[in-house]
């Protein structure tokens, strides 16, 4: 028979010994024996020589307490949420997918203002403190957000539309949203036409960021919902995006976008 499996009533089990597992899944031997201690993941197999083994539930467990750990969660609350009925493994993994997809809009930015950065040191220019002070802020809301793959996908679409229509769309958002402002700021309802252009020109560029990637969107849509300070800066505010979202649902025929 193989090392790590043994028969229980004609079924096969795959079971590790704590050194095995730390070594497969790259955790220390003393952090396993630490979540031991503490009952966060116990061997729930044993030998037949009595010997303390663990099973593929508890291989199971130990990927979700890592997960929730890259959430940022402490032992205790992981333990307490892991105890809870209506926390499943598929739900601990389409949270930690969510916090991966939401660092990627950041990383698209941060990586647009250092090549800006860039630009501007090989011409010799002075880089402005308030320059400096915006990519500071990027790089710390990176580490919040944003993924590798989807900032991949984006210096992608980036590369492909070419720095000349990437600036026009930038020069173009602040107009859009101050247009889209006044019309909220005088009382006009969403469903008028003028505001109806508005919400379809912004509809449009946003999808031209995001590819139609629904990951993306999203990510996009968490960084202004959870940074309203960062939001302020560019120009919005909850009561503007709640007014875009209700014009864009009246265009598309009540389908928020």
């Amino acid at each position: 028979m193989a090392a790590g499996e043994r028969k229980d009533k004609g079924t096969k089990k795959r079971t590790w010994k704590v050194g095995e597992l730390a070594k497969a899944t790259g955790t220390s031997v003393r952090t396993l024996h630490w979540y031991d201690e503490i009952g966060l993941l116990s061997p729930s197999d044993h030998s037949r020589a009595g010997y303390r083994l663990y099973g593929e539930g508890d291989v199971a467990r130990l990927q979700q307490i890592l997960s929730l750990r890259q959430l940022g969660m402490s032992l205790e609350e992981i333990r307490d949420l892991l105890a809870r009925p209506d926390v499943s493994p598929l739900s601990i993994v389409r949270m930690h997918i969510t916090r991966l997809q939401d660092q990627m809009e950041l990383s698209r930015k941060l990586l647009g203002r250092l090549e800006a950065l860039a630009s501007w040191l090989a011409a010799n220019e002075r880089v402005s403190a308030d320059e400096l002070l915006k990519t500071i802020e990027e790089m710390n809301m990176l580490e919040k957000y944003y993924t590798k793959e989807q900032l991949a996908e984006l210096e992608a679409r980036r590369q492909a539309f070419g720095e000349e229509a990437i600036q026009a769309v930038q020069a173009e958002w602040p107009v859009l949203i101050a247009n889209v402002r006044a019309e909220m700021e005088k009382g006009t309802p969403p469903e008028d036409p003028a505001v109806q252009a508005l919400a379809g020109r912004w509809m449009e560029l946003v999808e031209m960021f995001t590819g139609g990637n629904p990951g993306i969107r999203q990510s996009l849509e968490n960084l202004y919902k959870n940074e309203p300070g960062f939001a302020a800066k560019q120009g919005h505010d909850p009561a503007l995006y709640d007014y875009v979202s209700r014009a864009q649902a009246a265009r598309k025929g009540g389908s928020s976008t």
